[in-house]
């Protein structure tokens, strides 16, 4: 897929050492704010159709828009199987500090949702140039290695990924090859698990998730709602929606939420 405009600028930072160093590619365009940061799900990238819309979208109206490649992920070097949730949470916070100024709006997909949670608790911790607006969380996935895989793993799958290391998943998305779940996702992610306690986010939130999603279930959205305050959090249930929301329609409510924070 192309890039939505021209004038969105391809730029890469470089993050760790050693085995751990990195190059992650990021996609920016200047504008007024709230700017707005894309967070990709689990195995998508930054030139998915919810991503260049939202591009789109920014261009249209004159603001500043940031989104990026997780590593091992579209143009950002690195090996996927080598990701975390921690690793990927520090590609994000490194994106944010380095290309985010003033109040900014997250917009995290699936496993993007997760990482919108984690970043926007990363801000509230740090004084630094980028603030919170709010968020949009869309079919947001929080603590999915742990509730939507590892809890839900047959006993096989299980003792798989305890010996060998990992499990190749089969997938109904991208090319439809198998991808890692490795041993070390699970472990790690049990590092940043966020469903067992409230969120105080301190900004606006709105949550869109489909009925018919088949890797996120509703239920998984209506008790992250639980976690937060009670003040300016709104769940949307598109009732004929699948797990990506990709449809025009789906794309139109995104953007209204976007539009609706600020």
């Amino acid at each position: 897929m192309t890039n939505a405009s021209p004038d969105a600028v391809l730029d890469f930072i470089e993050l760790g050492e050693g085995a751990s160093a990195r190059r992650i590619a990021v996609r920016h365009r200047a504008g007024k704010g709230p700017g707005l940061v894309w967070l990709g799900g689990f195995k998508s990238d930054m030139q998915g159709g919810k991503a260049v819309a939202l591009d789109a979208w920014a261009a249209d109206h004159g603001r500043a828009v940031v989104r990026f490649d997780y590593s091992g992920h579209g143009e950002s070097s690195g090996d996927f199987a080598d990701g975390t949730i921690g690793s990927w949470l520090e590609d994000s916070v490194a994106v944010f500090e380095r290309f985010c100024d003033g109040p900014q709006i997250l917009i995290g997909s699936s496993m993007g949702g997760w990482m919108a949670l984690l970043l926007a608790r990363e801000i509230r911790k740090r004084a630094g140039k980028g603030a919170l607006a709010g968020l949009v969380l869309i079919a947001p996935a929080p603590d999915f290695t742990e509730e939507l895989m590892w809890n839900k793993f047959s006993p096989a799958v299980k003792k798989e990924i305890e010996t060998k290391g990992f499990w190749l998943r089969p997938s109904d998305y991208g090319d439809g090859s198998p991808y890692p779940i490795t041993r070390k996702l699970i472990e790690e992610g049990r590092n940043h698990l966020v469903l067992g306690s409230a969120i105080d986010l301190g900004c606006p939130v709105r949550i869109l998730q489909g009925a018919q999603d088949p890797d996120v279930p509703w239920q998984h959205a209506f008790a992250l709602t639980h976690r937060l305050p009670a003040d300016d959090v709104v769940l949307t249930i598109i009732q004929d929606g699948d797990h990506r929301l990709s449809r025009p329609q789906d794309i139109a409510r995104i953007l209204a939420a976007v539009a609706e924070i600020g």
